[in-house]
């Protein structure tokens, strides 16, 4: 099915910065969304595999969240709030408590950073750096943090850094999880490195890291790699950071997706889906010894946007009560896995590789132009989804957590016949 596509994007093109990215893909006006259905403004449908980049795990629009922002907003509540008292940020500390970290027996303090991600992860690389005094920050190839200075510092992408302008310090790259393709133990260079006094490295603060690699290429680190990690920081005195940012809120089956290595991070980096709605929200979860803030030393105008607080508390509410989502979550992965594992078997000469985990799925295919071929494909179809990776190589997929089975299904068949038409070109 061909989607023929005018859209009255003038003003757009005339007036809005070339950075943008997303619509160069996607070149029609969206206007409304359901659940996993996006409507453009001449009502025509896309089934959305995007969810936001991964900030609308519980769809667009969810009902009972929807519900409970619509009522807030009625009856006046409080809008912002900087860091001041309010009973919405009361409520979602206690649910958070009561339902995420007590469960899984984490002992944190909770920072408000700012509204986004690169906040969380400003916050958890700044306070490193005060608690012990050092300068540098380990890293990981392939790794994506974020797009001010700090985070970017800290990735790898050599697009995103190139834009940055300056020099970008204090931060070393170490090789990801199968990075040499098991040709040498796990972290055999990095420890190397710190136990050699003439290697040239010093100390670092931390070590950040993404369990599973999203903007990099959708690479999954093994329970065993996370677990030697978490060894060589405590080994060495190092901070462990885990940025959950894209792959937090069950986006790979547990609350947090380094719950399956069975490890407990030093700082943990939360926002995209943690306000449930799209709302923007952050948050860095910090060992209470690590919380030696001055009051005011790191703020931010828009720490306090309530209606997230609201939202956010009844998605874990509704969403985390019990593991009903989480085993969900696993089946449907399994699910997309299996049809990625067929794709790969029935078109054997192109050498696909199908990649990571939960509901965080990608195709690795030869290059960055074969991924674009898929993608534009599929949107034609009427299916969304973008490309990631160091050359865009790999078509990549976060449907939303509560996406029905039959929008599953659907998906995945639009998905093989792109790959299929992508191949045939």
């Amino acid at each position: 099915m061909s989607i023929s596509i005018t859209a009255d994007t003038e003003i757009f093109e005339s007036l809005e910065s070339q950075v943008r990215s997303y619509s160069r893909s996607w070149p029609v006006v969206f206007d409304r969304a359901v659940g996993s259905t996006i409507f453009d403004e001449s009502g025509r449908e896309y089934l959305d595999f995007f969810a936001g980049a991964g900030a609308l795990n519980y769809g667009h629009n969810n009902p009972a969240l929807k519900k409970v922002l619509i009522d807030y907003l009625t009856d006046d509540r409080v809008i912002h709030s900087l860091d001041m008292f309010t009973t919405a940020r009361r409520d979602f500390l206690q649910t958070f408590s009561d339902c995420i970290l007590k469960p899984r027996n984490l002992d944190y303090r909770v920072v408000f950073p700012g509204p986004g991600g690169a906040n969380a992860v400003e916050a958890a690389l700044k306070l490193a750096r005060k608690v012990t005094g050092r300068e540098s920050v380990i890293n990981f190839t392939n790794a994506f943090h974020g797009m001010t200075l700090g985070a970017l510092s800290v990735t790898g992408n050599s697009l995103k850094r190139g834009g940055a302008g300056v020099p970008l310090v204090h931060a070393t790259p170490m090789p990801y999880d199968d990075y040499f393709n098991q040709d040498y133990p796990d972290f055999f260079y990095f420890e190397r490195l710190l136990t050699d006094s003439g290697s040239g490295l010093n100390l670092p603060a931390a070590v950040i890291v993404e369990s599973v690699q999203g903007e990099g290429g959708i690479n999954a680190a093994r329970a065993e790699w996370l677990c030697g990690l978490a060894d060589l920081c405590r080994r060495h005195d190092i901070l462990l950071i885990v940025d959950d940012v894209q792959m937090g809120c069950g986006r790979t089956g547990g609350f947090f997706s380094f719950e399956e290595a069975g490890i407990v991070p030093d700082m943990v980096c939360l926002s995209k889906s943690i306000s449930g709605s799209g709302l923007p929200m952050a948050l860095t979860l910090v060992r209470p010894d690590l919380d030696i803030w001055e009051p005011g030393e790191h703020n931010g105008t828009f720490r306090g946007i309530a209606p997230a607080f609201a939202t956010a508390t009844e998605a874990i509410r509704t969403y985390w009560q019990d593991d009903a989502l989480e085993k969900a979550t696993i089946e449907k992965g399994a699910r997309v896995e299996s049809r990625f594992n067929a794709i790969v078997s029935k078109f054997q000469d192109a050498e696909i590789v199908a990649k990571g985990r939960g509901l965080a799925r990608g195709l690795q295919f030869a290059d960055g132009d074969i991924a674009d071929a898929v993608c534009a494909a599929a949107f034609e179809r009427g299916l969304l989804m973008e490309t990631s990776g160091p050359s865009g190589e790999v078509m990549k997929i976060l449907p939303a957590l509560t996406i029905t089975d039959d929008e599953l299904d659907r998906g995945l068949d639009i998905i093989e016949a792109s790959v299929a038409d992508a191949l045939a070109a």
